[in-house]
This record gives structure tokens, C-alpha cells and sequence, in this order.
């Protein structure tokens, strides 16, 4: 089986996801770093792996690990290692810890952060009206960042003050380019500034998610604190960078696509559709990180060792003929059926998914509606990707807003 090695700087992730299909349903990989793992690449194999209990989270199952083979300061290390949280844990351990975060992520209580997500986009919006006219704006930093990262934030009763510390530090965690010296001092102002959070919300406690597992911990669900840190942690992290990264994934499919951008802003193509497609398409996640097989596994025609990691390259199962024809490489807003597994399966799935979904169908059509003549302000071909082996991450998205709706149109 040939090894194929991820590209640290993501320079061409539609062809390397493309390679990983056509080595089969299972590839070998090597991670930035010299660590070499598997990759699942193919849709119904992914979902069965995602439910087979044989694929395990614990770290100490992997061979390399207990070999030595790991180094603490490997720029990856804070996504194979990250603490105790459901991301690291199996079985009891990860329907207690899982239970507690879905309560209060279901599809019902999401919903009720409509109005706060309505008044958060329409602020955006506003700053970006107020912009110098006929300059390029990064709609990333302007517009898509900040709406996940307050609404997240809010979720979880994180002041605002500690956002740019935050944005910093996720900078370095997620990113391949990491000096390996940096890594384990990240890693612990990481820790530092999450428990500083909690111990925040001990002491004062809100309406807020922290403060529920903080309850929680303390009337017999037994979280510890490093639980309790490590969770904290967890779902911030996921719960905007992944929105990011599919307001901005939208936005680019819509301006490469002026025919289904017509139809969408026409109302012939709903808005549901276009984020279900881009979830799809142009998914948020590109490779999962990672899990670990107690036992060999066959998957397709080739087997999974027992003792050796597997990741999920959720960019080339995306594209799956096998699940979605051969127009699995296009873009298609009209796409039906669209079973894509984007945000996971079985009992694993993200429970943010809902929260994702509904600050996505806020926010685009909001920008839409108020600046309809938007446009990329350069070539999508130089459009370029963040050194980020597990999400499909722009540096930026440098656009031009048009008049703004109601403005001179």
C-alpha cells in the first residue's frame, strides 16, 4: 500500500483528497510530522467504522504511542492528545460526558438563540456597511469569525475580553506550522486560561453551559475538573471554528457558481440546500484526528492493524461516487438525496451540528439580502488554504461588497 503524506501547507486539498480516494476505501497516510496512520476515504466505510467498537479513542491503544514514537511538543499533539473530554473517551464515560453537552444543544434549545444570532449578524452587517467604500474587506475576519465565536462564547459564558487571547492560541493549536518548542507551552496557557474560566464560573455562576457542567459535577454527575476544563475547551474550539469555515465555504462555492447563485438569491433554490451541498462539497472538517483499532479490522479489501490510529478524511469522502454518482465532484444545490456525514454519525456525531446549521442559515442569507452585488475581490484560484490538516480553512476571503441594499440600488 503506498503512503500518501499530507501536505502540511494544504496547497491543493481537492487533489489530495482525490489521491486518498483513489488509493481505496482505506489509505495509508503520513501526518505532518513524520507519524504515520490511516485514512478512511470512502462513505459507507466511514459510517461503519464511526459505529464499530472496535475503533476506540484511547490513545494508549495506539502502538506508536506506547512505543515512544509521539513526541509531546508534535505540532498535532493538542488534536491526538487532548485531554479528558468526550472527544478522548468510549462507552459510560462518553454518554455521560456527551449527555450533558447535547442537553443543552438540542435542536429545541438551539433555537432559542435565534434572536440572539439575528441581532449578532445584523450588528455585522452594520460594521461592514460602515466600511470604507470600494475597498476589498476580508469577509472572513469581518463577518464570518466573529458571529461564531460570540455566539459560542455567549453559549458558554466566555467574556468577551478573552477573545483575541483565544484566537491566538487556536491559531497555534490547529496549525501545522507550530514551532515544536512552542507546542507545550500553548498547550498549557491553553489549560491556563479554560481553567481560569471555570474557576470564573465557580465562583460565579450563570446561565450558561460552564455553569452547567460546573452543577452538574457538583450534584453527582462526577465531572472533574480536567473534564469539566477539557470540555469547555473542546466545544469552543469546534463550535466556531467549523461555522467559520462554512460561511466562508458558502460564500466561495455561491461566487464560483454564478448560475445556482442567481437561482438562489431568486428564491428557486433554498438556503438549505445551498449549506447541505457546501457541507458536502466543500466540508468544514477535512480529516478527523484520531482513533485506534483494538483489533484488526477489514475495511473494503485491505485491513486496519490492530493498534494503529485511523483518521476520517471527511474531504474525500465527501466526493464519494460510490455514495453520490458521478457528479460527486460537482457543486449542486439542488443535490437529493444529500446523506453526507459532514458532521459525523452514530454516537459520535457533533452535537453543535444544530448550532452550525442555524448560524449559517442566519448569517448568509442576511449578507445576501444587504449587499446582493458582493463579489470575490480576487481570482478563486488564489484563494488560499490556512497550514491546517483538519479543517478546510481560508487565510481569507478578500471581497467586494457592492452597494449595499438600499443604498444607491
Amino acid at each position: 500500500m503506498t503512503r500518501i503524506a499530507l501536505d502540511p501547507f494544504v496547497t491543493d486539498l481537492d487533489g489530495e483528497s482525490a489521491a486518498l480516494r483513489a488509493a481505496g476505501p482505506l489509505a495509508e497516510v503520513e501526518l505532518p510530522g513524520g507519524v504515520h496512520v490511516y485514512a478512511v476515504t470512502r462513505h459507507a466505510e466511514a459510517r461503519a467504522l464511526l459505529t464499530d467498537s472496535r475503533v476506540v479513542k484511547d490513545i494508549n491503544v495506539w502502538n506508536a504511542w506506547q512505543r515512544g514514537e509521539i513526541p509531546m511538543d508534535w505540532p498535532l499533539i493538542g488534536l491526538a492528545n487532548p485531554g479528558r473530554s468526550m472527544l478522548t473517551v468510549d462507552g459510560a464515560d462518553h454518554r455521560r460526558l456527551r449527555t450533558l453537552v447535547a442537553q443543552a444543544l438540542t435542536v429545541k434549545r438551539v433555537e432559542r438563540l435565534r434572536a440572539g444570532i439575528e441581532a449578532l449578524t445584523n450588528a455585522s452587517l452594520e460594521r461592514l456597511a460602515a466600511l470604507p467604500a470600494g475597498a476589498p474587506v476580508d469577509l472572513k475576519a469581518e463577518f464570518a469569525y466573529p458571529l461564531p465565536m460570540n455566539v459560542i462564547s455567549e453559549l458558554m459564558g466566555v467574556d468577551a475580553a478573552d477573545h483575541p487571547r483565544l484566537k491566538e492560541l487556536f491559531e497555534k493549536f490547529f496549525s501545522t506550522q507550530t514551532p515544536p518548542e512552542e507546542v507545550p507551552q500553548m498547550m498549557a496557557d491553553l489549560g491556563t486560561l479554560f481553567t481560569k474560566i471555570v474557576d470564573s464560573k465557580r465562583a460565579n455562576p450563570g446561565d450558561d453551559l460552564t455553569s452547567a457542567l460546573i452543577a452538574a459535577s457538583e450534584d453527582g454527575d462526577h465531572l472533574s475538573d480536567e473534564e469539566i476544563v477539557n470540555t469547555l475547551q473542546l466545544i469552543i474550539a469546534a463550535g466556531h471554528e467549523t461555522t467559520i469555515s462554512l460561511i466562508v465555504n458558502v460564500v466561495e462555492a455561491l461566487q464560483t457558481h454564478p448560475e445556482q447563485r442567481k437561482k438562489v438569491l431568486n428564491g428557486e433554490i433554498g438556503w438549505d440546500g445551498v449549506i447541505e451541498e457546501t457541507l458536502r462539497w466543500n466540508t468544514p472538517t477535512s480529516h478527523v484526528l484520531i482513533r485506534f483499532a483494538t483489533e484488526d479490522i477489514e475495511v473494503g479489501d485491505k485491513i486496519l492493524p490492530k493498534g494503529e490510529g485511523l483518521i476520517v478524511s471527511f474531504g474525500a469522502l465527501g466526493r464519494d461516487e460510490e455514495q453520490y454518482g458521478p457528479t460527486a465532484g460537482e457543486f449542486d444545490a439542488t443535490r437529493t438525496p444529500n446523506r453526507h456525514i459532514a458532521f459525523g454519525h452514530g454516537p459520535h456525531v457533533c452535537p453543535g451540528a444544530a448550532l452550525s446549521r442555524l448560524e449559517a442559515g442566519i448569517a448568509l442569507p442576511a449578507l445576501y439580502e444587504r449587499f446582493p452585488e458582493l463579489d470575490l475581490a480576487v481570482p478563486a484560484s488564489e484563494l488560499r488554504n490556512k497550514p491546517i490538516v483538519t479543517q478546510n480553512d481560508l487565510h481569507e476571503l478578500p471581497v467586494e461588497l457592492g452597494c449595499p441594499f438600499g443604498h444607491g440600488n
